[in-house]
């Protein structure tokens, strides 16, 4: 089989889709689950911090950094969308999607540290009252494999938000 033309990649904020959750949730390997309230509750009773929810430049700084490690990895983003509490990005890549993903999400997470210590006037990496988890584990991917498979989930990501 030949390589997809691109990647439909999305991934939730820590916290904000847990398994169990009432809109249904993946369960690796198992795909979508049913709403399990009890799974929701022992989850939340887990979490480690508080769900993480993005603003407006933490937003902009995700959709900025996705961009700038395309261009130094000569990736093709054809679409990246950074929501409140997801993120949507539709990109070609030489990787993996995981790959291309578990790539995003540090190079993200390294830059929205920094902000969040710049915002506080820190100047220690290790500040502990800096977020630690801003993603939640894995997500989704999407392999588009023609032109209208691209194109739709281009427009998805921009449009369909």
């Amino acid at each position: 089989m030949p390589d997809p033309l691109a990647y439909f990649l999305t991934w939730p904020t820590y916290g904000t889709w847990l398994p169990g959750d009432p809109r249904g949730w993946a369960k690796k390997g198992q795909g979508f689950q049913p709403p399990d309230p009890m799974r929701e509750r022992e989850a939340k009773a887990r979490m480690t911090e508080d769900a993480c929810l993005l603003d407006v430049d933490q937003r902009q700084l995700v959709e900025r950094t996705i961009a700038d490690h395309c261009a130094i990895r000569k990736w093709q983003m054809h679409a990246v969308n950074c929501r409140t509490n997801h993120v949507h990005v539709v990109v070609t890549a030489d990787r993996q999607p995981e790959i291309v993903r578990d790539q995003f999400k540090a190079w993200c997470t390294r830059k929205l540290k920094g902000m969040s210590l710049a915002r506080r006037g820190a100047d220690n990496q290790e500040d502990s009252s800096v977020r630690l988890k801003w993603w939640a584990e894995g997500g989704s991917r999407i392999f588009l494999n023609d032109e209208a498979s691209v194109e739709a989930a281009i427009q998805y990501v921009r449009d369909g938000q």
